[in-house]
């Protein structure tokens, strides 16, 4: 569950994150004007690299910590984000809200993956096979 997991949410990203970059003004159209191209363009990019990090971690591995730190990590402050700019200020288009209903529930996959998690190492162990 997990692999498939980072992959999907790396994959939504990394087109989330590239979606102004390459196409600003249709961005633009779903979710309202901005002030500041340089900046959304930035915060793509951003994404976009989660999304990618994300993404190779599901393809080459099983996912450990890291991993859901990274991925509930991320889902939880763009909720955050969405909801309080959206939602309580109503400074950014509603639309966010969506956009804040699919991060919660990528979060909460996240914690409902957190038993199937790739295992730290034991240091224990590591240090007993040097001698």
């Amino acid at each position: 569950m997990a692999r498939r997991l980072a992959v999907g949410q790396g994959a939504f990203f990394i087109a989330a994150g590239l979606w102004p970059i390459v196409h600003l003004p249709s961005f633009e159209a779903v979710t309202g004007p901005k002030l500041e191209g340089w900046l959304v363009k930035t915060v793509g990019a951003l994404i976009a690299v989660a999304g990618l990090a994300l993404a190779v971690a599901g393809k080459r591995q099983r996912p450990g910590l890291e991993t859901a730190v990274l991925g509930a990590g991320m889902s939880g402050a763009l909720a955050a984000i969405d909801m309080w700019y959206a939602g309580r200020r109503r400074r950014i288009h509603p639309i966010y809200l969506a956009d804040a209903a699919v991060e919660i529930g990528l979060a909460g996959a996240w914690a409902a993956a957190l038993p199937g998690l790739r295992a730290p190492p034991d240091p224990d162990a590591s240090r007993a096979a040097l001698g």
